[in-house]
């Protein structure tokens, strides 16, 4: 299978530019934001044109205590055969925890957070990717993320954890080297060792982000341009094994094109000037084929892997169920972690749910105007999520209007006809009366 190559992001506020940037080998889109039947009409034409598309999701929580969900490995395996892709990506992270294994309240966080790299968490991890390889029928590569806080009492470095990942479930890694910033700065982990520990000849491909940096934490924001150590770290890496596929990711504050395409050039050169200064560890100078990984069960393990008893998966899930809880649910930070961190993260979950929401719902902006911000962090300090974010923007606007706010009347009745809309299975009709009285208002 041939390598992907250079390849950027697809987001829709940015279709028409990447449809005609030049030396674009390969996008990758965010799996949850597209729906099978209705693919968008210019990732169609990137298709035809035979640019590769790979779906990358951010719902699996494979790094969480429970297994995991077969509705959501069933959508990820559609999105792959509608986009044709050779494979498919998520995260090494959890996303929800709680729920029946812990007799505790379902929580959501919205975002990606870091799992402990304990041997119990490794267990969890092998097994929930094994569940996930069977379902699906591409190769999976997991992605390291970055992390605001460290977990107490860890015992493996990451170079560790993810060596024992790849060679316990054959699974493929996508090396963010932006995260690998984010957690020197946050973290205090050298890239360079990061490096020298990873299974590199794993990689399947690698992202490239930016971010800002603020009280002397880093924010992995992907709406800011990349950063010379962020690409200092990619030369580094590409000194050391040829990354099969490079990616600059975008999520929001799109420059103009020719900014974009500055910055492509800027990812392709750092990798060429690693390539020319080649100093491959542990014969790791080449990576395998794509089509090598097991993928959808086939493949030889180096070694078994033993499904964790249901007591591992319980102590994994209250341990996350607690700090979840404590960053959005205001229970109290658990012991050993740092609070001032754990501070940030929770501002940081409240601010990026006030965002999404903003996007998932764009009316509610409109209709709360510049009261929009504010109201929905005092709403998210409340109330942790308990779904997506569509269902948080219903949950939103409901909370709102049991307050009796917005204190506009008219407002508060284009929120009231908006919630209305959304909140049953179906668009409500309005009958001749209602029509009459509001014409009257």
């Amino acid at each position: 299978m041939r390598r992907l190559g250079t390849g950027i992001g697809w987001r829709p506020e940015i279709a028409d530019a990447v449809e005609r940037m030049p030396g674009i080998d390969w996008v990758e889109v965010v799996a949850e934001n597209v729906c099978p039947g209705h693919l968008p009409e210019p990732l169609l034409r990137l298709r035809e044109r035979g640019v590769t598309v790979v779906p990358h999701g951010v719902s699996l929580g494979l790094g969480g205590a429970d297994r995991p969900d077969e509705g959501r490995l069933t959508a990820l395996a559609e999105r792959v055969e509608a986009l044709g892709s050779p494979l498919v990506t998520e995260h090494i992270a959890f996303v929800r925890a709680g729920g029946a294994l812990t007799a505790s309240p379902r929580l959501e966080a919205g975002h990606l957070l870091p799992v402990p790299r304990t041997r119990d968490a490794l267990d969890v991890l092998c097994e929930n990717v094994r569940i996930a390889q069977v379902a699906l029928p591409v190769p999976l590569a997991l992605e390291n993320i970055a992390a605001l806080f460290s977990w107490p009492g860890e015992e493996l470095t990451e170079g560790e954890f993810l060596s024992e990942l790849v060679e316990r479930t054959g699974v493929r890694l996508l090396i963010d080297v932006a995260n690998l910033h984010t957690n020197h700065v946050n973290r205090g982990e050298d890239p360079a060792e990061a490096l020298a520990a990873l299974p590199l000849e794993a990689i399947a491909y690698v992202h490239v982000a930016g971010g800002f940096e603020r009280d002397g934490v880093w924010h992995d924001s992907h709406a800011h341009p990349v950063p010379r150590p962020v690409l200092d770290i990619l030369t580094g890496l590409a000194a050391r094994v040829a990354p099969p596929g490079v990616l600059l990711e975008r999520d929001e504050n799109f420059p103009e094109p020719a900014e974009l395409e500055r910055e492509l050039d800027a990812i392709r050169e750092a990798v060429a000037v690693g390539r020319a200064a080649e100093r491959p560890v542990g014969g790791a100078g080449e990576t395998p084929a794509l089509g090598s990984a097991p993928a959808g069960g086939v493949g030889v393990l180096a070694r078994p892997v033993a499904g964790p008893v249901a007591a591992v998966r319980e102590r994994v899930g209250v341990a996350q169920a607690a700090v979840l809880s404590s960053l959005v649910a205001g229970t109290p930070v658990p012991e050993g972690f740092d609070r001032v961190r754990m501070g940030v993260q929770a501002r940081a979950l409240s601010a990026k749910r006030a965002g999404v929401v903003a996007k998932v719902a764009p009316e509610l902006p409109v209709i709360l105007g510049a009261g929009y911000r504010e109201a929905f962090l005092e709403y998210a300090r409340q109330r942790p999520m308990r779904g997506g974010y569509r269902l948080d923007a219903l949950d939103f606007a409901g909370h709102l209007l049991k307050l009796g706010r917005p204190g506009d009347a008219g407002a508060r009745r284009q929120l009231r006809d908006w919630w209305l809309d959304r909140s049953g299975p179906a668009p409500r009709k309005r009958g001749f009366v209602e029509r009459v009285l509001r014409r009257r208002v």
